[in-house]
C-alpha cells in the first residue's frame, strides 16, 4: 500500500498492480534503530541527594535533553582503592544482569577526568525497603510474599548467571510506586568463573552473612555463595515482618562480637505466633544453619507460601 500511496502523489499515470501482485513486491526494509546515546556526566542535572553508602552517594538526576530521571551512583576518586574497584565491578555485574525486571537497571556508566567513578541507575521513587519500614511499619504477610516472590526471581536471574549478590538486605532492596521489587547495590558482589569457586571472603555486611561465611569450616569447607543470598532474604523477611532486626532486641545497639556469636551459635530467631504457618515455613527453609540443608532458590520458587494467588491469596 505504500507503493500505492506514493504513485498516486506522484500523480504517475501508470498501470497499478493488482492485490495480488502487490503481495509478491519486497517489503521495503524496516529503517534500522538508532542505538540509545551513551549517556555523559554533562547531560545530567542533579536534583538531589537520595543517600550514601558503600563509598559513595547517589543522587536523584534529570536528562538535560529528555527529562528522563536517574539514579546516579558516584563513588569519589579520593576513595580508597577497594571501593573504586567494586563500583566497577558493580557496572559490570550489571550489565550481565540486563533484562531482568527484578534487578534495578543500569543506563551505562562512565568515568570522569578526575577519577570519580558513576553508575546512571533507574530511578525507584519509594526508595529502599528499609525506608518504608521506618516510614510505614511491619509489613503483613501478602506483602511479604509478594517481595519474597520477586526478589526470588531476581536471584533466579542472577544465580543463573553465576552471580552471587553477598548482601541482600531492606536497604539494597529498592521499590518505586508501582510495588515493583528491585535487587540492588552489587558492590561487593562475585561473578563466579568456576563451577566449583569458592565464595567465603568476608565482605558485605556482617549482620546479614550466614554462619558459614564467618566459618566456612564448620560446614566442611568454603562454599558456593549462593544459599548465603537464600539466608539474607530469610534475615529481610523476618526484619520486615517484625519491625526490627532478628537477631537484635527492638532498639538494641549491635555489638560485632556478640552479634557475630548469635548468627554462628545462636537459636534462629522465631517467628510470633500470629504468623502462618506457610510463612513460618518459609522462613525455616531459608534460615537453616547448614547451608546445604537450605532451600535453594529454585526449591523456594515452589514454595506455597509464594505460590498463592497474590489477588485471592489462594
Amino acid at each position: 500500500m505504500a507503493l500505492v500511496r506514493h504513485r498516486r502523489q506522484l500523480n504517475l499515470r501508470l498501470p497499478l498492480p493488482e492485490p495480488s501482485d502487490l503481495l509478491l513486491l519486497p517489503p521495503f526494509p524496516a529503517p534500522a534503530a538508532a542505538p540509545p546515546a551513551a549517556i555523559s556526566a554533562s547531560d545530567l542535572e542533579t536534583l538531589h541527594v537520595l543517600g550514601h553508602g558503600n563509598g559513595g552517594t547517589v543522587y536523584k538526576v534529570r536528562h538535560r535533553r529528555t527529562s528522563a530521571v536517574y539514579a546516579l551512583k558516584v563513588v569519589r576518586s579520593g576513595s580508597d582503592a577497594s571501593t573504586r574497584r567494586g563500583a566497577r565491578r558493580e557496572a559490570e555485574v550489571l550489565r550481565r544482569a540486563a533484562g531482568c525486571p527484578h534487578v534495578v537497571g543500569c543506563h551505562g556508566s562512565f568515568e570522569e577526568a578526575c577519577g570519580d567513578v558513576a553508575i546512571v541507575l533507574e530511578y525507584m521513587d519509594l526508595g529502599t525497603l528499609e525506608s518504608v519500614l521506618r516510614s510505614y511499619g511491619p509489613f503483613g504477610e501478602p506483602d511479604l510474599a509478594d517481595v519474597a516472590r520477586q526478589v526470588l526471581n531476581g536471584l533466579d536471574h542472577l544465580h543463573s548467571r553465576k552471580i552471587i549478590h553477598r548482601d541482600i538486605k531492606p536497604s539494597n532492596l529498592l521499590v518505586n510506586s508501582k510495588m515493583e521489587v528491585k535487587i540492588a547495590d552489587f558492590g561487593v558482589s562475585k561473578i563466579m568463573c568456576r563451577t566449583l569457586e569458592a565464595c567465603d571472603s568476608y565482605v558485605g555486611t556482617c549482620a546479614y552473612m550466614s554462619p558459614e561465611r564467618f566459618d566456612p569450616d564448620s560446614n566442611g569447607g568454603s562454599y558456593n555463595g549462593y544459599a548465603g543470598d537464600v539466608w539474607g532474604l530469610g534475615l529481610t523477611l523476618l526484619e520486615l515482618y517484625l519491625g526490627y532486626f532478628p537477631f537484635l532486641d527492638p532498639g538494641q545497639r549491635p555489638d560485632w562480637a556478640s552479634l557475630v556469636c548469635a548468627i554462628c551459635f545462636g537459636e534462629v530467631p522465631s517467628l510470633p505466633e500470629r504468623a502462618s504457618g506457610e510463612f513460618r515455613s518459609f522462613v525455616e527453609c531459608c534460615l537453616q544453619k547448614e547451608s546445604g540443608k537450605r532451600w535453594t532458590v529454585a526449591q523456594l520458587l515452589t514454595h506455597p507460601f509464594v505460590c498463592k494467588d497474590p489477588i485471592s491469596g489462594a
